[in-house]
């Protein structure tokens, strides 16, 4: 499958495997949140969906339920939610990450009323009893899909789970490694592409065309470019942001992404049954600015990034009311700095094409600032 051809997929709300799940009868469930362990929803035989804005030109439903200043990624959601677009969900998952998203999801369910809609509480510490807490919302979780579509969820059917989803965050991170070299052998367009359809189809398609993919690109080298960028920030399903600064010369060789690199964490081997294991590796890997008191562990997890990758310099994103990533960004800044990583601080309105004249014209005037 061609490069193309996974953008194609990536950026279709319904893409072609959803369409053939749903018509053999297969249930779909919607999530939005990196918080939320898909292999729950996998080991009950249903696929898990991240909720995605791509394509979202109109907000005019969401901005009746949510007024503008919301974060405009939300909004979309919701829009594509209310609209229709996303009928053929058979319920949701909400997650508190931020209140901008619980008022996407209240409001979906206000709206439209989901047959199945289920709140999962994430702590905002990453404590003793804040795990024994996660843990216990992960089996209410489990006990609510159970119930209201009648299967069976057990430790083995969670075990296969976890080793599938397992063996395909391996292989992303692979992806990843040929992103970072010297000369990359894949391009940030395609890597963001990439992440954003391992989501949304069934994991065994998905890592078949994984696995094509990477064949195909494992002595590729990509050239051309003026100089190794870091992508931060906000939740973002933007394809065409990226290829724009790439169209300039800024190849995103590394991002600190929820969308990226953040949903690729390796499970601890820290025993217990599956359920502790997953609170385990869900929440000690969040590295997401709704997390209290867990700066350094964020601050690492970028300089890390930063320096494995070789950046010449890092573009920190946030929407527009954002608050949580606009003070995150602000501390990140004066920290990459300080380790001699130039950094554009840079606030934008999701899906606001129109803007992108703007944002251009900075990140030209960045990669002159950085001598590139």
């Amino acid at each position: 499958m061609s490069m193309e051809d996974i953008k194609t997929l990536a950026e279709e709300i319904q893409n072609q495997y959803v369409k053939k799940w749903k018509d053999e009868g297969g249930r779909v469930l919607g999530f939005s949140c990196v918080a939320t362990p898909v292999e729950i929803i996998e080991a009950a035989g249903i696929l898990p969906y991240r909720i995605k804005a791509i394509g979202s030109q109109e907000k005019e439903l969401a901005d009746a339920y949510m007024s503008r200043f919301n974060c405009a990624f939300c909004r979309s959601c919701l829009q594509l939610g209310l609209d229709g677009t996303y009928d053929f969900l058979d319920g949701l998952i909400e997650t508190n990450g931020c209140d901008h998203l619980r008022g996407m999801f209240e409001n979906w369910e206000l709206a439209k009323k989901p047959s199945f809609f289920h709140y999962l509480r994430v702590p905002h510490f990453v404590r003793g009893d804040s795990l024994a807490a996660y843990e216990e919302e992960l089996g209410l979780l489990g006990g609510a899909i159970a119930e209201h579509f009648a299967v069976t969820i057990d430790d083995r059917a969670l075990d296969q789970a976890i080793a599938a989803q397992q063996e395909i965050k391996g292989m992303l991170r692979t992806m990843y490694e040929m992103r970072e070299r010297g000369e990359p052998a894949v391009t940030g367009t395609e890597a963001l592409a990439v992440v954003a359809l391992s989501s949304s189809m069934p994991a065994e398609a998905f890592k078949a065309l994984l696995e094509e993919f990477l064949k195909e690109r494992s002595e590729a080298k990509v050239g051309g470019f003026r100089a190794r960028l870091m992508l931060g920030g906000a939740a973002t399903d933007e394809l065409y942001f990226v290829e724009e600064i790439e169209s300039l010369g800024g190849m995103v060789v590394a991002d600190t992404l929820c969308y990226g690199s953040r949903a690729l964490w390796r499970l601890p081997d820290s025993g217990g049954g599956p359920l502790h294991r997953l609170a385990e590796g869900y929440l000690r890997n969040l590295t997401c600015p709704r997390m209290f008191k867990h700066y350094e562990q964020r601050r690492d997890f970028v300089l890390e990034t930063a320096k494995r990758a070789e950046v010449d310099g890092a573009v920190l994103v946030h929407n527009k009311f954002c608050d949580l990533h606009a003070v995150d960004n602000v501390a990140l800044h004066e920290d990459l700095e300080s380790e001699g990583v130039p950094v554009l601080l840079l606030e934008k309105d999701y899906g606001a094409r129109a803007d992108m004249g703007r944002i251009k014209t900075r990140i030209q005037a960045f990669l002159e600032r950085i001598g590139r």
